[in-house]
């Protein structure tokens, strides 16, 4: 079992690279399935549910060579397979990113209900409503989704709710149908433009990506391409708010500042320092934190998966905070994590009252989830003494060599593995 240990107290100081977007490259994966020849893929994070992708595609007959620590080429041709691995579906909410890749390619896939973080109910009725509206027909048996159409034809996809998910799904069913697309309520999250991009760079026609409407007029081909993830959005906001929460000085860099807008709006009203560059940010504290509001909403609202990062920094501020989850029904599990470490937090349903105390001392706890996971290296960071945090795995999910980054910045924290029960990793 391994967990980290983190000595608590230490500025973070320095620079810090920022890895892919996991959010991203969990789509673009699948969708190189699309294309007719072989794609190059960079700025691949080296994270877990990563590594899952690129098994599944393997384990369906693609060829798949990395080129560097960030790079792969992926030859799609040899895909026979629409079913993706059981076992490795299960692993990852993302696979059922298969589904749509498969269906807009092949007309047929299966693919097991998804995994990933428990945050409470994931219903994937809507990515289901879209392959339908383009004319698949979709089942659901002993937790197995299978989706199988004769032809596919462009039509109007009305999202009953914001939903990430289903907005890329649909994309990727859609991108290779007969005629025009039109997918009205869509979610506009960067990676959903990445995604986009990446098609159309392949040849697809796809536009509106990053507005609540996408037109995508089908095509016959998808050619190779070489394409680049953008940068993680959520792991640069993670950072910023470890810098904030240790009152240190640290020069975020890869980053794209207008990504992060939504964070830096907060953090600024909270009392931290930030300074935008072309590709990077720097973050510093030099005073007292103070209490906000938070709620979490769909881009460009306040990101639900920073929520847990800036609940922590929030106890280290003066005065009562509010936060508001406006996404998942679970995501306030740490709480009770955060409440061993001194943290002073009540919790009624979706709305979590954080009473800031200013300080946190170091307990041993879990990380119940991957942002949950972040929250409390932020924690054992600022806090007085030693924390040690079990179910590291969830972390390493979605950040790239997480220790050794904060280890350059200056951190006292490493990995060590303890007898106990074993985890099956992903890697």
């Amino acid at each position: 079992m391994d967990k980290f240990i983190i000595k608590g107290g230490r500025k973070l100081m320095g620079e810090v690279e920022i890895s892919g977007a996991k959010n991203a490259a969990v789509a673009i994966l699948p969708a190189v399935i699309l294309a007719d020849e072989p794609c190059v893929i960079e700025n691949v994070p080296n994270i877990s549910d990563v590594s899952i992708s690129l098994r599944i595609l393997y384990e369906m007959g693609a060829q798949v060579d990395m080129l560097n620590e960030t790079t792969y080429r992926i030859d799609p041709r040899g895909i026979l397979n629409c079913c993706v691995p059981y076992e490795s579906a299960r692993q990852m909410r993302a696979s059922y990113y298969f589904l749509g890749a498969l269906l807009g390619k092949y007309h047929r896939a299966r693919v097991s209900m998804p995994g990933g973080c428990p945050l409470g109910d994931r219903p994937i009725d809507q990515h289901l409503k879209a392959f339908t509206a383009l004319g698949a027909k979709c089942t659901i048996d002993h937790g197995m989704v299978d989706v199988t159409a004769d032809r596919l034809r462009g039509s109007q996809i009305y999202l009953d709710v914001v939903s990430v998910g289903a907005t890329m799904n649909a994309i990727l069913a859609a991108v290779r149908a007969e005629g025009l697309t039109v997918i009205e309520n869509a979610a506009k999250e960067p990676h959903i433009v990445d995604l986009a991009n990446f098609l159309n760079s392949m040849g697809a026609d796809i536009m509106g990506a990053g507005t609540d409407v996408i037109k995508i007029r089908g095509v016959g081909h998808l050619h190779s391409t070489t394409y680049a993830v953008i940068p993680d959005q959520i792991e640069a906001g993670t950072f910023m708010i470890a810098a904030a929460a240790t009152k240190g000085d640290v020069l975020i860099k890869n980053v794209t500042p207008k990504h992060l807008e939504p964070i830096t709006n907060k953090l600024e009203k909270i009392g931290v320092n930030i300074e935008e560059f072309d590709d990077s940010v720097r973050v510093w504290v030099d005073g007292p934190l103070v209490k906000t509001s938070i709620q979490t909403m769909p881009h460009p609202g306040f990101p639900t998966d920073m929520q847990p990062q800036i609940t922590t920094l929030l106890c280290l501020a003066e005065g009562t905070s509010i936060v508001k989850e406006g996404v998942w029904e679970q995501r306030f599990r740490y709480v009770d994590e955060l409440r061993r470490m001194g943290a002073d937090i009540s919790v009624d349903g979706k709305v979590a009252v954080i009473e800031g105390t200013g300080k946190l001392m170091g307990a041993p706890v879990k990380a119940c989830d991957l942002r949950a996971g972040a929250a409390l290296i932020i924690a054992g960071l600022a806090a007085t003494g030693v924390t040690e945090i079990e179910d590291i795995y969830h972390i390493e999910r979605g950040y790239a060599c997480m220790e050794q980054k904060l280890q350059k910045l200056g951190a006292d924290i490493v990995k060590k593995s303890f007898p106990g029960v074993s985890v099956k990793k992903a890697m």
